[in-house]
């Protein structure tokens, strides 16, 4: 719309730009044929009544006072020549800034005398201004040529280029007018098109695999929007469908994945206990003297190993067990302290720069974070000359921060992805649980964890709680 407003205004512009140039044009043309026969019909009627032979030669006594006379009723200046292109006689002795022409071109003359009507036209340009030059014949009363009238005619333009100035400000405040309102019509008609568009981009926007997706609705669209809608319905019903195929899957291959792990971890006591029931069944001696010190050996063996498969039992039911959100409104410096004191390691040291930060949180899944962490840190420190362990309490903004740093073995780089992972662990022994539920209890209050480590120099993890403010 507002490029066929510009386009229009432009053609309109330029046509009426031509349309003014041919109106004075033959303005122009009209007025100058008007003047030569006005100063014809003067010069044949002076020759009429002079007492001079109509020739050449007594052209200049003829219009020796004549042709101001002429000039000054019709306001306008002539020259006259005779045939050979002389001048004889002219209304005024200057023209325009130049003197007058004392003699005609061969040009001017060829052309007059090969015309079918006995009249050139010359146009000229002098100073930046256009002017004509009319030649004509002046015949005697037998339309014998005795002489070449000449007629210069300026051309003045300046009337009709005001009116095409002020025509052309005037259609261009118009156009300017029609240019806003093809703009808001542009506006307002693209966005009640593009309106159906919208919607079904904002709702692509939120579309997610992991949540319920809604469908879109709009009345009355148009046949090429509702074929677009039906489409994304449709995928929005697939995707539903795949979402729930996947989740199935997921949690059967999650399913498989432990079983797994729990087989492999079950298997490691089971070895020795076998071996230690064979080798207990091939030497037993009820007569032997030391059978009752071999007995308790033996049962000291297989409680060790049951122990063993009671903690594995326990380390997966932990991690099954998802934290319920029992928010009770906790004192973490507090808790963290209470934390703490199941530990008799003397490196480790605890730092709170408030006495008070209140969260709400579940008590015993906070002490299970903490617990997990501090043990971790524990367990990297072993082969360090001076370890040390520190626990910090802070709040950050809306958040309360626990740290716990250890200046122990560290954390590679390679495997600093992968430590939250389930099943994933650095150490010989243990299943690679603990951070996994570590990260899981701290996800469902809305937390975060995450951790800075330096090979050989320690490790810190930060975890963060909204407080109560």
């Amino acid at each position: 719309m507002i490029l066929l407003v510009l386009l229009a205004s432009v053609l309109i512009a330029g046509v009426t730009i031509y349309q003014y140039g041919e109106q004075a044009k033959d303005y122009h043309e009209d007025r100058l044929e008007r003047k030569e026969e006005q100063i014809k019909e003067n010069i044949r009627y002076t020759l009429q009544r002079t007492t001079y032979v109509a020739t050449t030669e007594n052209l200049h006594l003829i219009f020796k006072d004549e042709i101001y006379q002429i000039a000054d009723v019709l306001n306008v200046n002539f020259n006259i020549y005779n045939l050979e292109g002389g001048l004889i006689k002219s209304s005024r002795p200057k023209f325009g800034n130049d003197s007058i022409s004392m003699c005609l071109t061969p040009i001017v003359l060829n052309n007059l005398e090969r015309s079918v009507d006995s009249r050139y036209l010359e146009e000229k340009a002098t100073a930046g201004d256009k002017y004509q030059a009319s030649y004509t014949y002046i015949t005697d009363n037998r339309f014998k040529p005795i002489g070449i009238l000449n007629l210069p005619y300026f051309e003045d333009n300046s009337f009709n280029n005001k009116e095409l100035k002020e025509f052309l400000l005037r259609l261009g405040g118009v156009y300017i007018f029609m240019l806003l309102i093809a703009i808001w019509l542009a506006y307002f008609i693209s966005k009640y098109i593009t309106r159906s568009l919208q919607t079904i981009s904002d709702k692509m926007n939120t579309t997610f695999l992991t949540k319920q997706n809604q469908k879109i609705i709009v009345g009355n669209p148009s046949e090429e929007i509702g074929k677009l809608i039906n489409a994304y319905n449709a995928m929005i019903d697939e995707l539903e469908i795949s979402a729930v195929k996947l989740a199935k899957s997921e949690r059967e291959q999650a399913w498989r994945e432990m079983a797994k792990q729990v087989a492999h971890e079950i298997k490691n006591p089971l070895t020795p206990m076998r071996l230690t029931v064979q080798s207990f069944e091939r030497k037993f001696d009820p007569e032997d003297p030391e059978v009752k010190n071999k007995l308790k050996e033996y049962s000291k063996t297989l409680i060790q190993q049951i122990d063993t498969m009671s903690s594995i039992a326990g380390a997966f039911s932990n991690f099954a067990e998802m934290p319920a959100q029992q928010n009770e409104t906790l004192n973490v410096v507090k808790i963290v302290k209470l934390g703490l004191d199941i530990f008799n390691e003397n490196y480790i040291h605890f730092i709170a720069d408030e006495e008070e930060i209140i969260a709400k949180l579940d008590r015993t899944q906070l002490i299970r974070v903490l617990t997990n962490l501090v043990k971790n840190a524990i367990q990297a420190v072993p082969e360090v000359e001076f370890p040390r362990i520190l626990v910090t309490v802070s709040s950050e903004g809306n958040y309360v921060k626990i740290a716990v740093a250890d200046n122990g073995i560290g954390i590679e780089d390679e495997f600093k992805e992968k430590i939250f992972e389930p099943k994933f662990t650095t150490k010989s022994s243990g299943m690679g649980l603990g951070l996994g539920m570590v990260k899981t209890i701290v996800e469902t209050y809305n937390g975060s964890i995450d951790l800075t480590s330096q090979p050989g120099k320690g490790t810190v993890f930060t975890v963060k709680f909204p407080r109560v403010v």
